[in-house]
């Protein structure tokens, strides 16, 4: 009988500079070769497995969650993979990422075998035993992981395609047969693909900061660490290690859709209800904000808003929220909401918005909606002299194991990527500096043959040929984990038994492991705290009027139509104020003459880099007067501001 097969030692381009794929990329090829079941077992880290997920459920395969380590303190083992079995071991697996994370600064980690034996993870565990090893050392670790984990332990057996894997393979079997673990097929594969065994030359030259051609042992020995059909791997290993790939498989059925978000218990008080207590605060908002006078029209929005939060049962969201915004306003820290907040009179009357809904034609659904079942995005800016005030109050009441920053993905764009490629190939400072000059973003993705001949370059030579493809190869791949400017993510229980917390770069600042779009694709809620220059610059600017002037001017005072205002902006004198600072912007308000808020509303959103992208506006024609290139709207766009602003 034919045996199946699970990959289970499969490196995404998130362990980064390690591998040459992106784990989207891996589960495809592996359902379309026919594999059981493929494991994502980055380095110390789940940070690809959310994009897995996706593709998994996608292709209809089975998707393994786990991660390798190398132990500090023991040498004997080349790496050991853990493999998450079920909600409550996918738990200990990121608390243990978080551990080994915690212990060193950003982008390391340090996790011996000790830490495995006195936690004792309810995952399952594959030992790699170290080439050249003393067998009496491998012996020893292998039989202490074996009391340890008896039902939950293999020995793998990893063949690297070369002269010695028969000896590989009978050092193997002595050793299974000695400490009587099971062996079980483990080929490393840190590529979907042979063809990318270039670019992954590449990136072992980027990390170890040398040229391809000088790599020597420290690049892969062969191009043999991809995903190979069943049948050659069926010809390599026997028949009792695939079997236990499956079994494996089939003993980890956990799934990133067990995740679920839950709110902190903290925000609503004692004897109260999230839905009582939201719209306690809403009406208690309703009567400050208009005097006790409300406008059925506001009443009616408010009913309307509250059920669908109600719904979809989002009232906790907005509470943590109003929290964050009252600890601010109690330290005079000045905050504002934006983005599609504003559209909702719920954030009006929370104070999260000073945008008083009832006097814009937007709808609510834009913000949230029953249809489109996404998680609420409510940015509020803080005094960015004072963010970290607010920031630091997070982690005081919610607690560094409940609470941290959602990461930032940095990944590879044309520039950085064709000088990583061509450092790698052995290209000069001035070739490099050439290279990178030809990279111009209207271009778009692809690098343009006529840019490198204005450069010097030959397109059509052979190795301008393989740095343009790897270039290609390379663009969109991760680079590293940063933090997010500011967006937080809030647990009630355990936020590292969701995802792994590592340390950021910055003093005092931890992140999670995961970016937005990957909270976004598992329905998870993240708080937006971010920091507005604009904030302080007004506090000080009222700070110093009323210490001028003797007076009590608030910033809620500041008059929202003044007449000068608008004229100073129509005649673009406007540096320094926010949004509308750049010659961009200068370039169109003379000629938009924007009368009032919401025409600036519209010459705003005109003037951004979608709009330009997408055709709507044109970034290259010259003023009329042919002095200096600025941004004038397309004859369509032209027409529509002709009848909505009369322009």
């Amino acid at each position: 009988m034919k045996p199946s097969y699970a990959a289970l030692h499969c490196l995404s381009n998130f362990s980064f500079l390690r591998a040459a794929s992106h784990p989207e990329e891996l589960v495809q090829r592996a359902a379309q070769l026919g594999y059981n079941a493929i494991a994502i077992v980055d380095e110390c880290s789940v940070a690809g497995v959310v994009r897995a997920h996706v593709a998994a459920k996608e292709a209809g395969i089975h998707l393994l969650i786990g991660a390798e380590f190398a132990l500090a303190d023991t040498p004997s083992l080349e790496r050991i993979v853990l493999y998450a079995t079920d909600r409550e071991s996918y738990g200990d697996l990121c608390e243990l990422i978080t551990l080994a994370r915690s212990r060193t600064e950003k982008g390391t980690y340090r996790l011996d075998l000790k830490d495995l034996i006195e936690r004792k993870p309810r995952t399952l565990y594959v030992a790699l035993v170290a080439q050249n090893a003393y067998r009496e050392d491998v012996l020893s670790t292998l039989e202490e992981l074996r009391r340890s984990f008896p039902e939950s332990c293999w020995l793998g057996l990893s063949l690297r395609y070369e002269e010695d894997d028969e000896a590989t393979l009978r050092a193997m079997q002595s050793l299974a047969d000695a400490t009587k673990l099971r062996l079980v097929a483990i080929e490393r594969v840190v590529m979907h693909v042979r063809e990318r065994k270039m670019l992954l030359d590449i990136l072992a030259a980027t990390r170890e900061h040398e040229r391809v051609d000088s790599l020597g042992s420290r690049a892969l020995s062969n191009s043999e660490g991809f995903l190979k059909h069943i049948v050659q791997i069926e010809q390599r290993y026997p028949l009792e290690a695939l079997f236990e790939t499956v079994n494996i498989a089939e003993r980890c059925t956990f799934s990133l859709d067990e995740l679920q978000y839950e709110y902190p218990r903290e925000v609503v008080p004692e004897g109260e209800t999230p839905t009582s207590y939201l719209r306690a605060l809403t009406y208690r908002g309703l009567n400050i904000r208009y005097g006790g006078h409300a406008p059925q029209k506001v009443i009616d929005m408010i009913e309307h808003e509250l059920r669908i939060i109600g719904d979809l049962r989002y009232e906790a969201f907005f509470l943590t929220i109003y929290d964050i915004v009252v600890f601010a306003r109690s330290q005079g820290i000045l905050c504002q909401g934006r983005g599609s907040a504003a559209n909702s009179a719920v954030c009006y009357c929370l104070g999260i918005t000073e945008v008083n809904p009832a006097q814009m034609q937007v709808l609510f659904e834009r913000f949230i909606s029953r249809e489109r079942k996404e998680p609420p995005d409510i940015d509020v800016d803080f005094e960015h002299e004072r963010r970290e005030e607010v920031m630091q109050y997070l982690y005081r009441k919610y607690g560094r194991d409940r609470t941290a920053l959602t990461a930032a993905l940095a990944t590879y764009r044309s520039k950085g990527a064709i000088r990583d490629v061509a450092k790698a190939l052995g290209f000069s400072l001035d070739q490099l500096d050439a290279l990178s000059k030809t990279i111009v973003w209207w271009d778009g993705k692809q690098i343009a043959p006529e840019r490198l001949i204005e450069a010097g370059f030959d397109p059509e030579a052979p190795m301008m040929q393989r740095l343009m493809e790897l270039t290609h190869q390379l663009r969109g791949f991760p680079r590293h984990l940063s933090q997010h400017s500011g967006g937080f993510v809030i647990a009630r229980d355990k936020l590292t038994r969701l995802v792994p917390v590592e340390n950021a770069a910055m003093p005092e600042r931890t992140v999670i492991q995961w970016d937005k779009d990957d909270l976004d694709e598992l329905k998870l809620i993240k708080v937006d705290v971010l920091a507005l220059g604009m904030l302080t610059a007004l506090r000080k600017t009222i700070e110093e009027l009323n210490q001028f002037y003797g007076g009590t001017f608030a910033f809620s005072q500041i008059p929202q139509e003044d007449a000068e205002t608008y004229a100073m902006i129509q005649r673009a004198d406007t540096i320094g104020v926010f949004q509308i600072e750049s010659r961009a912007q200068m370039s169109m308000l003379p000629r938009l003459k924007p009368k009032c808020f919401y025409d600036l509303v519209i010459e705003v959103a005109i003037v951004r880099p979608g709009p330009i992208q997408g055709g709507m506006v044109h970034p290259y024609l010259k003023r009329r007067d042919g002095i200096e290139p600025v941004i004038y709207p397309s004859k369509e766009v032209e027409q529509v501001l002709v009848r909505t602003l009369g322009v």
